[in-house]
């Protein structure tokens, strides 16, 4: 991957374990609390799951599978500000549903008047045309007239059924940086949450979950924990042989082959994928600084000298 090119996110089995909690949050519409240290991935993997390019709907929907498809897609990642406020939290939520809402919607109008119309057209050109003809035995008056008015009049509450099913498809609001929300701001989740029609999955550091257990009403109403763990040496050796790299890192074409090398940057990160961007990115600039194409023990040990390396 060349500078400048999308940044390249491969599924690791932490992350799978993320999106099951996710989803199981947004079908059960439960409070979810996911927690983890600084760098472990929890950012990259909300953004990544909450991705609007793969999940907004188009203005227009070709067919029922994609109607299906937008209104299982109902996902937002919101990340509040340092300082909040519960109205403030409240505005920037309460428009998450129509985001998504209002295309399905729109689909659904653009489809539904010609069909209506055509619909009502056909019943009383039947209708007219009985009335002509005179039909007036008991057992065929309006036979043909009525087979169309009954059309119209399924047709017409399927799509009202569309049109609820859709406003009250669950969705998901992921909240990262949870640990910024004050008491008030956490009551007006909590508030949003008991509307109805919503699951919530906030992120944070360790201890939230402890700080949220002070907060009864809250804390009653989270229905699954998950905490995310740093990324197993193997998951990380299957990153670096897959040539995953930060965006606009250039490194040799062979990766790190050598082995020296690798385990040097195994130890050094422990499996905090923040600490293996720096590390790499630094591990580049030596290469290019010195002029070199290989990775070494030595070249690692040189970038790690330029890191700053804590537990937080």
């Amino acid at each position: 991957m060349s500078s400048g090119a999308a940044v390249m996110f491969i599924e690791t089995q932490e992350y799978s374990r993320f999106r099951e909690f996710c989803d199981a949050c947004r079908r059960d519409r439960y409070i979810g609390l996911c927690y983890g240290a600084a760098g472990v991935g929890k950012t990259v993997s909300a953004r990544y799951y909450t991705n609007p390019k793969k999940r907004l709907p188009p203005r227009s929907w070709p067919s029922e599978g994609h109607l299906v498809k937008g209104m299982a897609n109902q996902v937002v990642l919101y990340t509040p500000s340092v300082v909040n406020s519960p109205g403030q939290i409240a505005r920037d939520l309460g428009g998450c549903r129509s985001t998504f809402s209002t295309p399905l919607l729109y689909r659904i109008e653009q489809e539904e008047k010609p069909k209506l119309k055509e619909l009502q057209e056909n019943m009383f050109v039947k209708g007219k045309a009985e009335s002509c003809n005179g039909v007036i035995a008991e057992d065929e008056r309006g036979r043909e007239f009525y087979r169309e008015r009954d059309a119209y009049f399924a047709a017409y509450k399927q799509y009202r059924a569309s049109r609820l099913e859709i406003r009250e498809a669950p969705m998901l609001v992921v909240i990262d940086e949870a640990d910024r929300l004050k008491m008030g701001s956490l009551e007006m989740v909590r508030a949003i949450f008991d509307q109805g029609g919503t699951g919530v999955v906030l992120i944070g550091m360790p201890g939230l979950e402890k700080r949220l257990a002070r907060y009864a009403q809250l804390y009653s109403r989270v229905g699954f924990v998950h905490e995310f763990q740093s990324l197993a040496e193997k998951e990380v050796r299957g990153l670096l042989s897959q040539g995953w790299k930060p965006p606009g890192v250039v490194l040799p074409s062979d990766g790190v082959s050598n082995k020296e090398a690798l385990a040097a940057i195994l130890r050094i990160t422990d499996g905090n994928f923040r600490l293996l961007e720096r590390l790499l990115t630094q591990i580049a600039r030596v290469l290019e600084i010195n002029n070199l194409s290989k990775v070494t023990p030595a070249v690692v040990e040189v970038a790690r000298e330029s890191l700053v390396i804590g537990t937080a």
